[in-house]
């Protein structure tokens, strides 16, 4: 896998994340709506920062252990299959129109900074917890494979996702334009589960692959 293809399908793989509702969906949403467009951005710098430590981490003590061909298969194909997982819950949800965007009345979290919500809302989420363990340490098995170059294209396209949805749901929120509606939030999970599923199936094949060495 090239370093285009290892950015734009980071980039993809995390508008399928960061696109589904949860704890950082929904503290955007409140915290824009309090303290403007800037909240948004905020937010992320503190998720970005914590999932770079997680990287370095991964990186620091796993990084010898992810070049053995037995660890690097089994970890491909666990995320092959968890994705798998993962993309039919997105096409199903969408399909049955079960997301909203609306603004829940939820009170303000404005005694802590957005950079420090971004953060607790990404330690609440056991789904990003999973998603590194799984997902994101197969994209770092295959990213590895082109050293500091490639963990960098993989990180930089994981995190431009982040960047551009939240900032694109925050300007939405303090706007007051409904142009994500819900019919076409669906849609793009629907375009977002779909690519999940090819990915699955590659990440299968790698894992095969390392396998047969």
């Amino acid at each position: 896998m090239g370093l285009f293809t290892l950015f734009f399908s980071a980039m993809l793989m995390g508008f399928s994340g960061a696109m589904m509702p949860g704890p950082m969906l929904t503290a955007t949403i409140n915290e824009s709506y309090h303290r403007g467009f800037s909240a948004g951005p905020r937010m992320i710098i503190g998720h970005i920062l914590l999932e770079l430590l997680l990287v370095i981490g991964l990186i620091m003590g796993l990084g010898q252990i992810l070049l053995i061909s037995y660890v690097k298969s089994v970890i491909a194909l666990v995320g092959g299959l968890f994705l798998i997982w993962m993309a039919w819950g997105i096409i199903k949800d969408a399909g049955l129109q079960r997301l909203n965007l609306e603004l829940a009345a939820a009170g303000t979290t404005q005694k802590f900074q957005p950079e420090v919500i971004g953060v607790l809302t990404s330690l609440s989420n056991p789904y990003w917890i999973l998603w590194w363990a799984t997902i994101g340490l197969g994209y770092l098995v295959v990213a590895y494979e082109k050293g500091i170059i490639g963990l960098t294209a993989f990180f930089l396209g994981h995190i431009s996702a982040d960047f551009i949805w939240y900032a694109l749901v925050a300007y939405a929120v303090t706007s007051g334009k409904r142009f994500i509606t819900q019919k076409f939030y669906g849609l793009i999970l629907m375009i977002c589960g779909g690519f999940l599923g090819i990915l699955a199936i590659y990440f299968i094949y790698s894992g095969i692959r390392f396998l047969a060495g």
